[in-house]
């Protein structure tokens, strides 16, 4: 267990009422993250980025990167249906620099796994910052075969590729790619397979949950790397029963958002047209909050 593991948390984006971003919050989330060992991960599915603007997603990209001031790393997910504008603002965050894009398959247009490999390399041959591939084909209809991942795991500029499928098999076949090519890093997405990803060879995990719950998601991280097996286990062991109580109620980022927003209405809520807050379900949220101490 010699290489060091990393948490990285899909961070919020923080709205005001008028559904502007509100970046000072924002920034806030992130000192919170960086205050608690996490790495950022901005612009991603719980960033609510398929509601942003590019120049949005520019902007925010520019400041979290600001607030971070080195202290921690910083991916952004560029990824968006059509590879034209996916270029492009991987371009626009390779100019700003962060440590990793990450480009999440293309959305509601059909891919073949050719078209995915064409999608992802001209991504890749066009900015310098490493790529990371991002599956989650629940969200997007489109499913990164591991077959694909390896052959793209040969680019010179593919780092790596973030797991959300929630599929163990699928992980463990990226995870035998990432054995096998040199400088193919695999992150978990899924929150209640942490401790079982980094401890099967995964570098790391990009977690939305860990929004909610911080520093139980940075203890299974620093766990895993002290090799104390009893903290780690016991932090994955709180966080998948959090999620399991939590992720009963509904869709995962917005129950993630309300979750914050009921302990720090900074966060704001998402932008329409996502779920409106419902008292019902807010009084729910909130005695799973109070048993888990938060």
């Amino acid at each position: 267990m010699s290489e060091k593991k990393e948490a990285f948390v899909a961070l919020v984006t923080c709205f005001n009422d008028d559904e502007t971003i509100n970046y000072a919050a924002t920034r806030a989330q992130v000192r919170r993250q960086v205050a608690a060992g996490n790495n950022i991960m901005c612009a991603g599915t719980n960033g609510d980025f398929s509601a942003l603007t590019f120049d949005e997603k520019v902007r925010l990209c520019g400041e979290v990167v600001d607030e971070v001031g080195g202290k921690a790393r910083v991916i952004v997910n560029a990824g968006m249906p059509a590879t034209f504008e996916t270029v492009k603002l991987a371009r626009a965050f390779d100019r700003i620099g962060v440590d990793g894009i990450a480009v999440i398959t293309p959305f509601f247009i059909a891919c073949t796994q050719d078209g995915l490999e064409r999608h992802f390399t001209t991504v890749a041959d066009a900015v310098k910052t490493p790529i990371y591939l991002y599956d989650i084909p629940a969200r997007t209809q489109n499913h990164i075969e591991p077959e694909t991942a390896r052959r793209l795991a040969a680019h010179g500029n593919i780092a790596g590729i973030k797991d959300s499928g929630g599929a163990q098999e699928t992980l463990e076949a990226y995870m035998e790619v990432g054995r096998t090519v040199e400088g193919f890093d695999v992150y978990s997405g899924p929150d209640q397979l942490v401790h079982w990803a980094l401890t099967n060879g995964a570098k790391g995990c990009i977690s939305g949950l860990g929004n909610v719950m911080p520093e139980v998601l940075a203890k299974i991280v620093s766990g895993v790397n002290a090799g104390n097996e009893a903290q780690a286990k016991q932090a994955q062991e709180i966080f998948t029963a959090f999620r399991t109580d939590l992720y009963k109620l509904g869709y995962p980022p917005a129950l993630v958002k309300r979750a914050l927003f009921l302990r720090d209405p900074s966060v704001g809520l998402s932008r329409q047209p996502a779920l409106l807050p419902d008292p019902a379900q807010d009084r729910e949220i909130e005695r799973i909050l109070e048993r888990y101490g938060l």
